[in-house]
């Protein structure tokens, strides 16, 4: 039935230059449903949520909400349809309040004054921030919280305009175990409500969790439509790719050699305490913890992102100080960030500019850039790497998030670093970019680098690493080498509910 359909999305075209993004896709949401749409990255599903919010236009194709169709031009426009719209990348002012944010351009106002009503807008917002379970002041600067929450003010602003379709970009990607819950818990009521839901997800244990139905594109194709009862993962991330997936974890045996890297008793005010640690070339050291437990903070301040109370950091059994960044690049340490698009690339310069950008001077001859130079280690960068983008002239905003993560790598490659560090490497990518980036890791450590992942995937943790430290609350609380790893082990070191001895 045709008034059963919140929204209609049919034969719908878009390209960009030297990208053809969507390819006669169709889609359909139903009213109190949650549709998942997953594919690889690259594959159109935030074009075709974009071209729904109106921030891109089709060049060919038909949208309809409720049965009538409409024309999307903005995301006013969007808004006013009753669609609701959570982007992967935060669409937030750092320097105004969670408050602020929520209701932006939406703020209460005292009659007739014209002024904010400031009681109510805290009001409102702490009420918001409660039905979502979510422990942040209304009064907090965004810029101060950490990616997860952030998140959950997305999320909150998203909710507080009463979407009847709201779509959600890879909302759980940030988030901690129990912050899933509680985000599942919430979508469930909407579905309660007749809210229909998109589910854009890499995650296909949370897909088969929460999706009725599951919509697969690839490469700018819709492939098929499915009930989620009627699939497993694997058949589903066999749409996905279209090939057979390599295991996901391609640990290999390699030679642990000298120290690398040894940082000890490091310590910040309020955020780490007394941290100890060793790497050796060709080891992945993997770090776990929960939310706020303080894994980001930690490689931050070793690589002199943040300053640091205590501590002594060595690189090749030699103590540096390392005062900011560019003393740990100097030293041959490498930092590939949670945030990548805000802190690992500038999304406006090419893929060549990128990749050369921290290692300028090796291609400055006689007053100028030796551009023949530049093209070629570029192009061996991107060839090695499997980066997919039509020229070395690219804009990086243009590429998929798996391939703007290899773009990362191969800018701190160009360095030939010993040490890398990669906080959460794998997040908002795909199964397939995922694959590649485990299999680049393998390559790495082969080569002789020492590299120190931050994951909150467990499996990804336990499948990657040789050793494993657990952090809770700002310390390590457990140590355990790869054959000793146990989830129940690495749980509740992170929970707290044992300090472990360090082995």
């Amino acid at each position: 039935m045709e008034n059963q359909y919140l929204l209609k999305m049919e034969h719908v075209y878009k390209s960009f230059p030297g990208v053809n993004a969507l390819k006669d896709v169709s889609f359909d949401l139903r009213n109190g449903e949650i549709h998942a749409l997953v594919g690889e990255n690259g594959a159109g599903k935030s074009t075709l949520m974009k071209i729904l919010a109106g921030v891109f236009p089709a060049d060919q194709g038909k949208i309809f909400v409720s049965g009538q169709e409409v024309k999307m031009t903005n995301l006013l426009e969007a808004q006013s349809l009753g669609i609701g719209i959570i982007f992967q990348e935060f669409n937030l002012i750092p320097h105004l309040s969670v408050a602020e944010n929520i209701f932006f351009g939406r703020l209460p106002l005292k009659i007739p004054m014209r002024q904010i009503d400031w009681k109510k807008l805290w009001e409102d917002t702490e009420k918001l921030l409660s039905s979502l379970e979510v422990n942040i002041q209304p009064k907090t600067r965004v810029k101060s919280l950490s990616v997860a929450y952030m998140q959950m003010v997305e999320i909150a602003k998203a909710l507080s305009l009463n979407s009847r379709i709201l779509v959600m970009d890879e909302p759980t990607s940030a988030l901690s175990k129990n912050e899933i819950d509680i985000l599942f818990s919430r979508m469930k009521y909407l579905k309660n409500q007749g809210v229909g839901i998109i589910f854009i997800s890499h995650r296909l244990d949370e897909i088969k969790q929460i999706a009725d139905r599951i919509t697969v594109l690839r490469d700018g194709n819709r492939i098929q439509t499915v009930d989620a009862k009627d699939v497993n993962e694997e058949e589903i991330a066999r749409m996905m790719v279209g090939r057979e997936l390599k295991a996901m974890f391609p640990k290999s045996e390699t030679t642990i050699g000298e120290e690398v890297l040894r940082v000890e008793h490091l310590s910040r005010k309020n955020t780490l305490y007394d941290i100890s640690l060793v790497l050796h070339a060709g080891e992945i050291l993997g770090i776990y913890g929960l939310v706020g437990a303080g894994r980001t903070e930690l490689v931050r301040a070793i690589f002199g992102a943040d300053a640091r109370d205590s501590g002594t950091v060595y690189v090749s059994g030699k103590p540096v100080d390392l005062k900011d960044p560019n003393d740990a690049v100097r030293s041959g340490i490498g930092l590939v960030p949670e945030d990548r698009t805000q802190h690992g690339l500038l999304l406006a310069m090419s893929v060549k500019h990128n990749i050369t950008l921290t290692n300028l001077s090796k291609y400055y001859r006689r007053g100028k850039i030796d551009v023949n130079l530049e093209n070629k280690n570029s192009r061996h960068h991107v060839v090695t790497l499997g980066v997919k983008t039509p020229s070395l002239e690219q804009k990086v905003l243009n590429l998929s998030g798996g391939n703007q993560q290899k773009i990362v790598l191969a800018k701190w490659l160009e360095r030939n670093p010993r040490v890398l560090i990669l906080d959460e490497p794998t997040r908002g990518i795909d199964v397939g970019a995922k694959a590649e980036i485990h299999f680049l890791m393998g390559k790495l450590v082969k080569e002789g680098i020492g590299i120190i992942m931050i994951s909150s995937e467990l499996p990804e943790v336990m499948g990657m690493s040789d050793r494993i430290l657990v952090m809770n609350q700002g310390r390590i609380t457990a140590e355990f080498s790869r054959t000793e790893a146990t989830p129940q082990k690495i749980i509740l070191a992170a929970t707290g509910g044992r300090i472990y001895e360090r082995v």
